[in-house]
């Protein structure tokens, strides 16, 4: 069985147009690189890469014939260009992680943000500079990456799963209840049938004392699947102290 997604490297895209009017129009070839995954045996992605070579933006799918048809392959840009790219982009990250783990937040802090400057939409940058914040409690500049996580679809979807949870944990042990709300409601907004997205938002109602609304999403989320069990104590707990 093939293994998708599959990378398939950098790829051009070369489109003509004439420039100017009459006798003194010129045709020009604007060409542009982009990043490909192979979806499936007939979907393939395609991101643009940003002026550090690496992908960032929005993602597009298209059909294997669009595909084959409009972009041509470029190992030796790949490979001079965006593997080196992505290889320095992948390394501030797990230095960041590490000096986070570690505890030394403003190395973990450095490191994020060096790694912004090569892809400013990088998910994984973002979540790992606002765990640092929130551990630093700086409201200010932990809601400008919760706005920006926020402006993000893809920061909610299967593949950030794990960094996901992280952030949203971190975000209600710091106290940053509102924050959190905000942030699982945009996941809900994205998949709503995650009854753990439902048993977190309900945890930090509780936590702000809001038990009516802790119910509810307890309910929403044994709705979804009644053996959960954690949300069945939760519940009966919440109900006993009504």
């Amino acid at each position: 069985m093939d293994d998708y997604p599959a990378i398939l490297g950098v790829y051009s895209l070369s489109i003509e147009a004439d420039v100017g009017t009459g006798g003194t129009s010129v045709r020009h070839e604007n060409v542009t690189y982009w990043y490909a995954r192979q979806l499936s045996p007939e979907q393939f992605e395609i991101q643009p890469l940003n002026a550090h070579h690496v992908p960032s933006g929005v993602r597009s799918v298209l059909g294997e014939l669009d595909f084959l048809r409009q972009y041509t392959p470029e190992p030796t840009y790949y490979r001079v260009h965006t593997v080196p790219a992505l290889e320095t982009l992948r390394r501030k990250i797990e230095m960041g992680q590490d000096a986070f783990v570690n505890g030394d937040l403003d190395e973990a802090e450095r490191q994020f943000l060096k790694a912004l400057m090569i892809d400013d939409r990088n998910i994984e940058a973002h979540y790992g500079l606002g765990e640092v914040y929130s551990e630093k409690k700086d409201f200010d500049k932990l809601k400008k990456v919760l706005d920006t996580l926020l402006g993000l679809e893809e920061a909610f979807t299967f593949e950030f799963r794990q960094k996901f949870n992280s952030f949203g944990i971190s975000l209600r042990k710091n106290g940053h209840y509102d924050e959190s709300i905000r942030y699982y409601e945009k996941s809900l907004e994205i998949v709503d049938t995650d009854e753990n997205v439902y048993f977190n938002l309900a945890r930090v109602y509780f936590e702000k004392g809001h038990n009516d609304h802790c119910v509810t999403n307890l309910e929403q989320a044994l709705k979804i699947n009644p053996a959960f069990v954690e949300a069945q104590k939760f519940l009966k707990y919440c109900q006993k102290h009504a």
